[in-house]
């Protein structure tokens, strides 16, 4: 993102001062798809991050890749490492002949705190499986096997077949060409995109015609949004709060989020924390008027400690508030 790209959305306080400004940008998209207000530039350059997993997965769906809805979903997740989230990759790999240790994304430990201080209790260390990414990682790996494609670390590639197909269905979901590749966290490749064009690829998704690959893809989201997140992760209390949503999160403070009818919303925090992304979410949900009531307020919250209790919160700017 250039800093011409970039506005203030929100701003942090502690015990009622203000102690950080959070910069940003919003777009939120009509019905009809035509952009309904943006907070900074629709056409910011940025690196969607995980957030763009419901369209590998659509790719690696279109590729034949076939599995049940729950395991679908945590191709599409970024997953808290939880006993559920691990069992499940297993399966994934299972399902093509392989194990956990085919998987060559980044090890880690589970983003879940609960989880991760059990790992280290027991005396375990991070692993590839644990990684939030894994469940993507084992989608990708059951695909190749689907496709007669090689296993080894070369799935990693941008030139392996399984991420050329990536990169050339990526334009028909977001509606452009892609503006860079890099390598991502996990070790895959990142798409660079407009933030517009996430919000449009997000759409594309929600409105997807029954049967298809994209289709398939957002039913699983729909049904198990916990297994796209966690039971108090923000993205999966937000699907699991409004009917036919698919929403995902992404590092550095991205999120982008759609419903059937064609809204579509897609935010990137320019600072790269995450704190000022669930506040900043509400507001554009609201908006668009979207019905925000059936939600978890933990979706939403984003409170600031001091000595191990709130003491204050971020809150969104007018600019997003009167829009």
């Amino acid at each position: 993102m250039l800093a011409s790209d970039i506005k203030p959305v929100a701003m942090t306080l502690r015990n009622g001062v203000q102690e950080s400004w959070h910069h940003g940008a919003v777009v939120c998209l009509e019905r009809d798809g035509s952009i309904a207000f943006s907070v900074g530039s629709p056409q910011a350059i940025i690196f969607p991050r995980s957030s763009t997993k419901p369209f590998l997965a659509t790719a690696m769906v279109a590729a034949g890749l076939q599995l049940p809805p729950n395991l679908l979903a945590l191709v599409c997740a970024s997953h808290d490492g939880r006993p559920e989230h691990l069992q499940a990759a297993r399966e994934i790999l299972g399902s093509a002949g392989l194990d956990e240790t085919a998987l060559r994304n980044t090890k880690d430990l589970p983003l879940d705190d609960d989880a991760a201080r059990e790992v280290v209790r027991g005396g375990g260390v991070a692993t590839a499986l644990q990684m939030n990414c894994s469940g993507k990682h084992s989608g990708m790996l059951a695909t190749c096997v689907a496709c007669g494609w090689a296993t080894d670390e070369s799935y990693l590639d941008r030139d392996h077949e399984l991420q050329k197909l990536i990169t050339a269905m990526m334009p028909e979901m977001i509606g452009e060409e892609v503006a860079n590749i890099v390598v991502d966290g996990c070790g895959a490749p990142a798409h660079a995109m407009t933030l517009a064009g996430l919000a449009r690829g997000f759409r594309n998704v929600a409105m997807s015609n029954i049967g298809s690959p994209a289709r398939v893809v957002a039913d699983a989201m729909r049904e198990h949004p916990q297994m796209v997140g966690g039971p108090t992760r923000d993205v999966s209390l937000l699907m699991a709060g409004i009917l036919g949503l698919v929403a995902k999160d992404g590092a550095e403070g991205v999120y982008a989020a759609a419903l059937p009818d064609g809204r579509a919303i897609a935010l990137k925090i320019a600072d790269g924390a995450n704190r000022a992304r669930p506040p900043v979410m509400r507001a554009a949900l609201s908006a668009l008027g979207i019905d925000i009531s059936g939600v978890d307020e933990r979706a939403f919250a984003s409170p600031i400690f001091g000595h191990g209790r709130v003491v204050g919160e971020v809150r969104v700017l007018d600019n997003l508030l009167t829009v």
